[in-house]
């Protein structure tokens, strides 16, 4: 597959499909595909973090529990730690303003050479992670 169909969804991603936001028909489309066999999806092991804590202290942790199944039902293909992720994701975060959370994702679109599905501006200051706002 080319890298037009790797991806890899931020948590902002997830977070738009759940509370149907602005780009959550982009991220619909993609786990369609992806259930076609049309493209592989991603997700850094740090968006499970981030829906897990983000969730939880807004909404409860039973509401945190519910959407980890949710995502564990599209069957995405989870990205643990790895020596090359931690050193791109180091990287990035001497270069500039991202948060830890956000270098290992970027890390890992980086990585897999995956296109960085997401809604946060915070990605679009770096020129070498391929990446698709959405909602742009």
């Amino acid at each position: 597959m080319d890298l037009k169909n790797l991806y890899v969804l931020d948590t902002s991603a997830l977070l738009a499909l759940r509370s149907d936001e602005l780009g959550a028909d982009r991220v619909a489309e993609l786990l369609l595909r992806k259930g076609r066999g049309r493209c592989r999806l991603f997700v850094s092991f740090m968006t499970r973090m981030e829906l897990l804590y983000l969730i939880w202290r807004e909404e409860g942790e039973d509401a945190a529990r519910e959407a980890l199944r949710l995502v564990d039902s599209f069957n995405l293909e989870w990205v643990s730690c790895e020596p090359a992720i931690l050193e791109i994701a180091a990287r990035l975060k001497v270069r500039g303003k991202i948060s830890i959370a956000d270098s290992w994702i970027a890390g890992t679109a980086i990585a897999r050479q995956a296109v960085l599905i997401h809604k946060d501006p915070e990605f679009t200051r770096f020129e070498e992670i391929p990446q698709e706002a959405l909602g742009s």
